[in-house]
C-alpha cells in the first residue's frame, strides 16, 4: 500500500509541475520565440499494469529536457527560435494501447518526432505505425533486440529489412543481447553451473532468457526457466519449487521488470532462497533505485543486479547536474532509462537544428545519424543506417540505428539501506569500484 501512494503522489506530482504556464518558466523573457512549437510525443507506461515508476521518471526526463532546452532558447532553425513542447501518452505497458496512443499521438497531436516507451513489446507494437507516418524516433529504453534489427517494418517474427530509403528509428537503450553477455560472462566468470532464470512472459523477458540460456549452456552450465506473469503478486507456488530441489541452484536470475520483479526478489529473499553463501540473487536494474528497493525489498542485502548506463563515479557534470534535478524532484537516484530519456530528446533537438527543419523527417534522419554529442551518458553516434548501409558479417544486425556504447555493469549491494550511489560495481573488471568481482552474504569488501 505505501508502494502505490508512492506512485499515486508522483504522478499528481508531475502532473502538477507540467502544467505550470510557459509564463513562470521563461520569466526572464531573454528568448524570443516563433507562435508555432515543436511537438515532441513521448511513449511511457503511466499506469497499470505497467512499470508505472519507470514511466513517471521517463515522462519527468522528457518534460526536463525540454525545459532545459527552452531556457537555452530553443531550438533555432534558419535564425528563428522554436520552444519544444512534449506530449506524453500512457502506454500502460500494454502493446494495443501503445498503438492506440501512438496514433492520437500522430494524428491528433500531429508530433513532429517521438521518444519514449519503456516495455519491449511496445516499441515492437509502434514501430511499423512510426515508419509508415516518417516520425523520427529516438527509443531510450525498450531491449529487444529486434527494436533495431536493420530496419524493421513490423514485429511478427521475422521481421523484413525496409528495402525502399529511410529507417526512422534509433535506439539509445542497449539491445538485449548486449546486457545478457556482460552478466553470463560476470556468473561463468565466477564459475557457476547450475542456472535458474525467472523470466516475465513478454517480448523482453523470453528473448533474452533465450539469449542468455544459449551463452550458459555453450558455456557447459545447466539452466532452468520458470516463466512468470507481470502483475503477479504471490511468487510463493514458484519459489517452493525452488526450495524443493535436492541442490540448491548456483544463481537466480531475475528477468523481470518493474515492480513485479521488486515483489519476487523480496519473498525470494525473505524464504531465504536467495542472496545465500550458496546462491547468488541477480535481479534487474531497477534494483539501483535505493529508496524504492530497500522500501519494498527489505530482505534483498546483497542481491546483484545488472546496470544499463553511465555508473555513479563516471557521472559527468551534466550527468551530475541531472541526478542533483531529479534528486530535488522525486527524492531519489535518477534511473538510467531516464536519463537515456532525457538525452533522446536532445539528440533530437540537436539533429533538427543541424537539419534545418522539425518536420522534414528525410533530413532529420540524416542529421540524426550524423550526432557526435555529448550528454549526460556519454558521447551519442551511429556507426550503421543510410550514412553506412552495410553491416559486416559478424555484426549483429540490431546494431542498426544502435547507439554502440551503452556502459552494462553488474552492481552489488552489500548493506542494508545503501544508496544506489554506493553500491558496488564488481563487473567488467574495468569498472570495479571496490576490488572484487563478487562479495559473500555476510561479507565486506
Amino acid at each position: 500500500m505505501k508502494r502505490n501512494a508512492l506512485f499515486i503522489s508522483l504522478i499528481v506530482l508531475l502532473a502538477m509541475t507540467t502544467l505550470l504556464p510557459a509564463s513562470l518558466v521563461y520569466a526572464d523573457g531573454h528568448c524570443e520565440f516563433a507562435d508555432e512549437t515543436i511537438t515532441i510525443g513521448g511513449l511511457a507506461p503511466l499506469s497499470a499494469p505497467g512499470a508505472v515508476a519507470g514511466g513517471v521518471a521517463m515522462d519527468w526526463a522528457f518534460n526536463q529536457a525540454a525545459d532545459d532546452i527552452n531556457a537555452d532558447c530553443g531550438v533555432e532553425i534558419d535564425g528563428v527560435n522554436y520552444q519544444i513542447d512534449v506530449v506524453t501518452g500512457d502506454s500502460e505497458g500494454s502493446p494495443e494501447r501503445g498503438q492506440a496512443v501512438t496514433e492520437r499521438l500522430i494524428q491528433e497531436d500531429e508530433v513532429d518526432a517521438m521518444v519514449g516507451v519503456y516495455h519491449s513489446a511496445v516499441g515492437l507494437a509502434t514501430m511499423g505505425m512510426l515508419e509508415a507516418n516518417q516520425i523520427p524516433t529516438v527509443f531510450s529504453e525498450p531491449w529487444n533486440d529486434n527494436v533495431s534489427a536493420n530496419g524493421i517494418r513490423e514485429f511478427d517474427g521475422a521481421p523484413p529489412r525496409f528495402e525502399d530509403g529511410i529507417d526512422h528509428i534509433f535506439r539509445i537503450s542497449p539491445a538485449s543481447s548486449m546486457v545478457g553477455s556482460v552478466v553470463v560472462d560476470w556468473l561463468l566468470s565466477l564459475g557457476v553451473d547450475d542456472v535458474v532464470l525467472i523470466v516475465e512472459n513478454t517480448d523482453y523477458g523470453q528473448p533474452a532468457a533465450a539469449d542468455e540460456a544459449a551463452r550458459f549452456e555453450a558455456a557447459g552450465a545447466t539452466v532452468s526457466k520458470i516463466d512468470v506473469e507481470l502483475g503477479t503478486e504471490d511468487f510463493v507456488p514458484i519459489l517452493s519449487r525452488i526450495q524443493a530441489r535436492a541442490e540448491a541452484p548456483d544463481v537466480i536470475r531475475i528477468l523481470v521488470t518493474g515492480e513485479t520483479s521488486f515483489n519476487l526478489t523480496q519473498q525470494m529473499s525473505e524464504l531465504g532462497i536467495a542472496p545465500t553463501e550458496d546462491t547468488i540473487c541477480v535481479t534487474n536494474q531497477f534494483a539501483f533505485q535505493s529508496d524504492q528497493y530497500w522500501a519494498t525489498v527489505p530482505d534483498g542485502n546483497y542481491c546483484a543486479f545488472n546496470r544499463v548506463g553511465i555508473i555513479p563515479s563516471l557521472f559527468s557534470d551534466a550527468a551530475v547536474e541531472l541526478n542533483a534535478k531529479y534528486e530535488e524532484a522525486w527524492g531519489d537516484i535518477i534511473p538510467s532509462f531516464a536519463m537515456a530519456s532525457y538525452d533522446a530528446v536532445y539528440i533530437l533537438a540537436d539533429a533538427m537544428e543541424r537539419a534545418g527543419s522539425s518536420s522534414d523527417a528525410a533530413a532529420i534522419v540524416g542529421a540524426i545519424e550524423a550526432t557526435d554529442l555529448e550528454l549526460s551518458q556519454g558521447r551519442y553516434y551511429f556507426d550503421y543506417g543510410a550514412h553506412n548501409p552495410d553491416l559486416p558479417e559478424d555484426t549483429p544486425a540490431f546494431m542498426w540505428h544502435q547507439w554502440p556504447d551503452p556502459i552494462v555493469t553488474v552492481m552489488q549491494y552489500y548493506e542494508q539501506g545503501q544508496s544506489g550511489l554506493e553500491a558496488a560495481v564488481v563487473y567488467p573488471e574495468v569498472y570495479q569500484t571496490h576490488g572484487t568481482s563478487y562479495i559473500v552474504p555476510g561479507t565486506s569488501p
